[in-house]
């Protein structure tokens, strides 16, 4: 057999791994050392600190029990990693659509850095956009004259945030700044101090402060503390009037536990922690933005900055819906609305200009899909086991606790339908086919048909190569067994009498050659009678097992019927759907007759 040829050339600069195994690594684990210069990487040296020696870490033994303080930075960190940034419309569509999901700390931009942001502010503030109850803040760095025209930005507002920010780390203090350790704290004890200076002069507006050592999570731990410390200190923080203090994994460079312990350290060490909001702003370089966040909660952060769908600087910062999300799916309130989560998503893709990922937690479009029989087949499973349970306590099916393999949540409780959840394609099974069907359709075909029409519906979806819709299926479950275009037989009338076996029904019908029978028999019902007839045509049925159910139909009523019986010695299956349930049950008998004579070219 010649091979098929690859659609695409390897690409040439792939090196595949030739090197020598690990030393402890196990017989069954074949992979070898690869040429990626994976050394350039190790983490060594001053410029690098070593992860906390945190032994005695506490977080691991707790959970989230509550929803943290979100704060979005959408208009600020997210505005900042767009191709083309946000203007007036985009900017307000974003504003206004979280205010409606119920965020109270949303930092709306970084007035120093473009007109743009600056007169987005500005507008906020005069056309009174402001509820009571949010809080802005508004970004600057350490420099006296971007502080001063931050203080223009917010004049007038009955509140908000100043929040200070400049990097700590060696490589920065070293590469980028050329300063010293004592430079770096001379820096920021000037600008904490120029911010205390403008805020003092600012009335009518009730301010408090943010700090974010930037680079945190690969600055010195004694380090970045004392600057915490004496910048909290210089900015009088109390309970009445804390003082955020914003830890940034500025480049994600370690593990979210290393991550974990650094936060829980600053927990225990902060002097006067009771005056400060702990705060995090997670980056996802290394993927992991959202363990980093959850893990920080439980190390002691209160308050988490991110942004919806995780938009920011390279990989992003970490994704606020994902965290909500992950909440809610284990019963905690998010204490965020997020009901219509493709509404959701329409608004910001128009306000960043960026796309979802379709497989995107909890947002993208096919998150909640499965194409893969035996996830379709559990899920179809799970969801008739909610119905059950729904009617036993006899309460709606929402009101039911979730429990469905493979769903963490109902989709319908961010405005999906299930009509989505199970799709089909080549890599489909019989379930997920018959579940499509039922929710689609309301029809509910016995399991030995499913088998049957699966392997018609696996025939089509490996000729076509892709996804067929709810509405194919249909199509081709008519043309298997409704529509004839070369019937051999069809039942024109009947009616039924009561007879000595229990029914007697007497029928005419339409042969392939356009002849009309009438035909009559006993039987124990109208199915089992008519079957009995056919042998006066020279049809042989035999063993009629039928189900019969109504379709949910808006309007009037009709019935589905499914037949599988013996036909001259051959088990086939037929099927009907009519507004009269007897003449379902006959009509599929009759449809299993024209299958087993072939009726359409099919066998």
């Amino acid at each position: 057999m010649t091979p098929t040829p690859s659609p695409l050339p390897v690409p040439p600069r792939l090196t595949t791994p030739a090197g020598p195994r690990g030393a402890d690594q196990p017989w069954w684990n074949t992979q070898l050392g690869s040429a990626m210069p994976f050394a350039r990487y190790e983490r060594s040296g001053t410029r690098s600190p070593r992860p906390l020696p945190l032994t005695d870490r506490t977080w691991p033994s707790k959970s989230l029990v509550r929803a943290p303080l979100w704060a979005s930075v959408d208009l600020r960190d997210g505005n900042q990693a767009l191709r083309n940034p946000m203007d007036t419309r985009r900017k307000r569509a974003m504003f206004d659509l979280l205010l409606r999901m119920g965020f109270k700390d949303i930092e709306v931009g970084y007035p120093s850095a473009s007109e743009a942001d600056f007169s987005f502010v500005r507008t906020l503030i005069e056309e009174d956009l402001i509820p009571d109850d949010v809080t802005i803040s508004v970004f600057t760095p350490a420099r006296p004259e971007l502080i001063d025209r931050t203080f223009e930005a917010i004049e007038g507002a009955d509140r908000a945030v100043v929040h200070l920010c400049h990097a700590t780390a060696c490589l920065w203090r070293e590469v980028v700044f050329a300063m010293t350790p004592g430079e770096v704290e001379e820096m920021a004890v000037r600008a904490a101090e120029h911010v205390a200076r403008r805020a003092d002069a600012t009335k009518g507006t009730g301010l408090r402060f943010q700090y974010s050592p930037e680079t945190f999570n690969v600055t010195e731990p004694e380090f970045v503390l004392r600057l915490s410390n004496t910048v909290a200190a210089l900015w009088d923080a109390s309970p009445d009037r804390p003082v955020t203090l914003n830890l940034p994994t500025t480049v994600e460079t370690d593990s979210p536990h290393v991550f974990a312990d650094q936060v829980e350290w600053m927990h225990r060490n902060l002097d006067n922690r009771r005056s400060l909001i702990l705060s995090v702003h997670p980056h996802n370089d290394r993927g992991t933005a959202v363990a980093s966040a959850e893990l920080a909660v439980m190390a002691g952060a209160e308050r988490i900055e991110g942004t919806l769908f995780g938009n920011g600087e390279r990989t992003g910062n970490v994704c606020l819906a994902t965290l909500a999300l992950n909440l809610f799916s284990q019963g905690i309130d998010p204490q965020l609305d997020f009901s219509d989560i493709d509404g959701i998503r329409r608004t910001v893709e128009f306000a960043n200009q960026l796309p979802v990922p379709p497989r995107h937690p909890y947002a993208g479009d096919l998150v909640h899909t499965a194409f893969s029989g035996t996830h379709q087949d559990a899920i179809a499973k799970g969801l008739a086991a909610m119905d059950r349970r729904a009617a036993e306590a006899g309460t709606p099916a929402a009101e039911v606790p979730w429990d469905v393999p493979y769903l963490p949540i109902d989709p319908k409780d961010v405005g999906r339908t299930y009509e989505s959840v199970v799709r089909v394609n080549s890599q489909s099974g019989r379930g997920g086919v018959a579940h499509v069907l039922n929710t689609a359709y309301g029809l509910d075909l016995p399991r030995t048909m499913r088998v049957e029409f699966g392997r018609r519906v696996q025939r089509a979806a490996d000729h076509g190569g892709g996804e067929l819709t709810a509405g194919e299926l249909h199509a081709l479950f008519t043309e298997e067994y409704l529509e004839f275009e070369r019937p051999r037989l069809m039942l024109k009338e009947f009616r039924t009498t009561p007879g000595a076996a229990g029914v007697t029904l007497a029928a005419l019908v339409v042969l392939a050659d356009g002849a009309e029978r009438r035909l009559a028999a006993d039987g124990p019902d109208a199915a089992t009678a008519f079957a009995a007839a056919l042998a006066d045509i020279g049809i042989t049925v035999r063993r009629p097992e039928l189900t019969c159910h109504p379709l949910p139909d808006t309007v009037g009523t009709r019935f589905a019927a499914y037949a599988r019986v013996t036909v001259d010695g051959t088990a086939q299956h037929g099927a009907a759907v009519t507004e009269d349930a007897e003449l379902a049950r006959l009509t599929a008998v009759t449809s299993a007759v024209n299958r087993a004579r072939g009726s359409n070219g099919r066998v």
